[in-house]
């Protein structure tokens, strides 16, 4: 089964014929996983996501700015279904083959993108994130398929409201 997805349709991923570039985030690792703590789910953010959702123009707005911030800091293609935590903020979606569970087999010997050459792997950049922050075991996990019906919708509040709970299987192969 192929882990490729089906091209977004938000204004950050905006579908073309060229696959995405891979993004070297632009927000240190560590500061992320120190803001990830502050926003983990909780009965306040389950409340928000819930009165947003309900409100569709509000939750319309509020996803629009997750995609801009997102897309400015880590070239975010709104797939919905957010694994930055696990690859040390930077976004497996941004590899050219959209591969959630690490590199191909085409990373050149200094680190390039098979497809873009000129642009360092996005995994191997996850790599030394996650190592310069000792969670090299995150980038471990098996990650489930993309569902292709969450294009476009808001990670956050599919976080908050515990959708995204078995997006990975751990090494044993259970959820």
């Amino acid at each position: 089964m192929s882990e490729r997805a089906d091209p977004p349709t938000g204004q950050a991923g905006r579908s073309s014929s060229a696959p995405p570039r891979p993004v070297r985030p632009r927000v240190p690792a560590h500061s992320m996983y120190l803001l990830h703590r502050l926003l983990e789910p909780n009965t306040g953010y389950r409340r928000l996501a819930s009165w947003l959702e309900s409100r569709r123009r509000l939750g319309r707005v509020f996803t629009a700015g997750e995609e801009r911030v997102k897309h400015a800091m880590f070239g975010c293609r709104m797939c919905g279904q957010c694994s930055i935590p696990l690859t040390a903020y930077t976004c497996p979606m941004t590899c050219p083959k959209q591969l959630r569970n690490g590199p191909c087999g085409g990373v050149g010997q200094d680190g390039s993108c098979e497809v873009y050459p000129d642009t360092r792997c996005v995994w191997l950049v996850a790599y030394e994130r996650a190592e310069s922050e000792g969670t090299c075991a995150d980038l471990l996990r098996l990650q489930r398929p993309i569902d292709n019906r969450r294009w476009g919708q808001s990670s956050w509040l599919n976080y908050w409201q515990g959708r995204d709970e078995d997006l990975c299987a751990d090494r044993a192969g259970h959820g």
